[in-house]
């Protein structure tokens, strides 16, 4: 059997926690905030955890190897 090989898009995108959570940054904050209010891009600061069956699927199909 071949190796599992790491998604190169979810590395930059996704992290694993110490308790094996999922964690991601909110979409929509890497160009064009000139357009979003103020509230918005205070809104978008920080991360999130992804909930518990997306994160499921991120682990199995794109980070196989964490």
């Amino acid at each position: 059997m071949p190796k599992l090989k790491t998604k190169s898009g979810a590395k930059k995108r996704f992290k694993l926690t110490g308790t094996g959570k999922v964690v991601y940054a909110h979409r929509g904050k890497r160009h064009g905030m000139i357009k979003r209010t103020t509230k918005q891009i205070r809104n978008l600061r920080g991360t999130n955890v992804l909930f518990k069956s997306d994160g499921d699927n991120v682990k199995k199909f794109f980070l196989p190897n964490d």
